[in-house]
């Protein structure tokens, strides 16, 4: 009887196998490497960091972070608070799921278009208050502040498309054309780094010169001063020599 079990169990697995079938609470795929399950740490401690900071309410907003030719991302509908070691999300360049039992982010979409497009380790997307708010006012950010040049100047707003389509990602890789960030209208903010730490800290950066650039604006009677884009990638020139060396 116990062999017929087996049998049996091992014919569905076959079938399954073929179809694609997975069952509930079953993990896809092959099992996380070393440096999956580090990259995993660093990613859930920055999607909690986009919601101990504002820059994200509940589980509005996605991370991910590219190690080799896997993409790890945060899952859909999990709030960071509960993600464990064990619920690593990963998937392959095509959108392939070879990582975990959670299934990806809706917006899965635009962070793979990136990764192809461009030389990205990390992206980060969140629905920030007062860069979100800009999206809905103007055509790009106004040049408010020298910083733009961090992000390879003027900061573009990608028209608006239903999230987690692939016309949303279209349309985010044309405004994200020599930049690192672009605001998504009516929706919010897209940045990408080499590392989480620096994807972190643009999405960041335009949040404060959005917040910036509607405080300005928000004075009766004045306009705020704008610098050039000359000035600014002067700025953007300054910048890549900015810090520590070695």
């Amino acid at each position: 009887m116990a062999d017929e079990r087996r049998d049996q169990r091992g014919t569905r697995d076959a079938r399954d196998a073929r179809e694609g079938v997975q069952e509930v609470g079953e993990p896809w795929g092959r099992r996380v490497r070393l440096e999956e399950a580090d990259a995993w740490e660093s990613l859930v401690a920055t999607a909690r960091r986009t919601v101990s900071e504002g820059l994200v309410v509940g589980t509005s907003g996605n991370v991910s972070v590219r190690v080799g030719d896997t993409v790890l991302v945060t899952p859909s509908g999990v709030p960071y608070d509960r993600l464990t070691p064990q619920d690593v999300t990963g998937v392959d360049l095509d959108g392939r799921q070879v990582l975990g039992a959670l299934v990806p982010t809706s917006e899965l979409p635009m962070h793979l278009a990136v990764y192809r497009a461009t030389d990205a380790g990390a992206v980060v997307h969140t629905h920030a208050v007062h860069a979100t708010a800009v999206s809905t006012l103007v055509p790009e950010l106004p040049l408010i502040h020298y910083m733009a040049g961090a992000l390879g100047g003027p900061v573009r707003v990608a028209p608006y498309a239903t999230y987690g389509t692939q016309e949303l990602a279209e349309k985010m890789l044309q405004a994200l054309t020599d930049r690192t960030a672009c605001l998504l209208q009516n929706h919010g903010t897209i940045t990408y780094g080499t590392t989480l730490d620096q994807a972190y800290d643009r999405t960041a950066q335009l949040e404060w010169m959005s917040r910036l650039w509607l405080t300005a604006s928000s004075v009766p009677g004045l306009s705020p001063t704008l610098l050039s884009e000359g000035q600014v990638a002067e700025a953007g020139e300054r910048l890549r020599g900015y810090g520590q060396r070695g």
